[in-house]
């Protein structure tokens, strides 16, 4: 199968039917329920909303559970879902509340599985890195390992009243991996259905030291001379590999832009979603298999342009 006959195939199996919006009754949460909510309603999506009741921490000593009139924490938790439950811009979507005690991902996890989730929607205060993201460490987890697509909505990313890809941008971000050909669909689809103007955008490194080789050894302006020959011949070819991307038979509002920009990640990615007030960047998340080796690279890169990001970002584990 060609590849634009794999990305015509996974793009008819694209939609949102079961939306999963977790929260921890945080700021960050009330705007990933303002962002998710709208798409719910387009897509006509079954939602579900879930709190995630953190064990306290007993040392080695075996408790018996609290009775539930002694058990505060549940207790807020149980006044907070309540009062969300009867909320005029919630109420009328008959959302499956969910309350469970557990470590957030295994809560998470087990939802995504039992109700074959669509679309995680999460959102994150992004204060000094990753680990102080909105319900702990929960966004880590989800981004690295759940099966669905995940919608984070950063700490930069402004209140919303109205759904704002309508009639907007995406920006798909694409390096040319495994986890960008699974993003793909969800870009041209989305862009389709909000009838947005879509950009795909590959980064190229300014300096590929690898490439230069020997070179790096030689006068200035040899190695001057070969890194501009280099970034001539792989910017043409990224243009190519870009236009290949769009089947003919695409649906879109208008002509996609197809960009390719030297510079270093995340900056780039960000600097050209301000440059075209972008309203959702679609990029895939190389998967790792360890949060001990979350520091690799294109996995942190990910995580800086959603922590920087102006509006929300859809990722696509690979």
């Amino acid at each position: 199968m060609s590849a634009i006959a794999q990305i015509h195939e996974q793009k008819q199996g694209v939609g949102f039917k079961r939306v999963l919006i977790a929260t921890d009754f945080s700021a960050a949460s009330e705007r990933a329920l303002a962002y998710a909510l709208p798409m719910v309603r387009r897509y006509g999506s079954m939602v579900s909303i879930v709190h995630a009741i953190l064990p306290e921490t007993r040392e080695s000593i075996t408790w018996d559970p609290l009775p539930r009139e002694l058990d505060r924490q549940r207790l807020e938790a149980e006044q907070q879902m309540g009062r969300l439950t009867e909320e005029a811009r919630v109420k009328d979507l008959n959302p499956h509340m969910v309350l469970e005690q557990g470590p957030v991902w295994d809560v998470l996890s087990s939802i995504i599985q039992s109700e074959n989730t669509d679309l995680l929607v999460l959102g994150t205060h992004g204060r000094g890195g990753l680990k102080q993201m909105a319900l702990g460490s929960v966004a880590e987890e989800a981004l690295r390992l759940a099966p669905c697509p995940v919608l984070t909505i950063g700490p930069n990313v402004p209140p919303v009243d109205r759904q704002r890809i309508e009639g907007g941008t995406i920006l798909f971000a694409t390096d040319f991996g495994p986890a960008s050909t699974r993003a793909l669909p969800y870009a041209l689809s989305l862009a389709e259905d909000y009838r947005a103007k879509l950009i795909l955008l590959h980064m190229v490194p300014p300096v590929p030291v690898a490439v230069i080789g020997p070179g790096a050894y030689c006068p200035g302006v040899y190695v001057a001379e070969e890194l501009t020959e280099w970034q001539t011949t792989v910017k043409e070819e990224s243009g190519q590999r870009l236009r290949k991307l769009i089947p003919a038979d695409a649906k879109l509002i208008s002509k996609p832009e197809y960009l390719v920009a030297i510079d270093v990640l995340p900056e780039g990615i960000l600097a050209t979603a301000a440059a075209y007030n972008v309203e959702l960047i679609v990029m895939g998340a190389n998967r790792v298999a360890s949060p001990r080796i979350v520091s690799h690279v294109p996995w942190v890169l990910t995580h800086d342009v959603i922590r920087q990001a102006k509006c929300p970002v859809l990722t696509v584990v690979g």
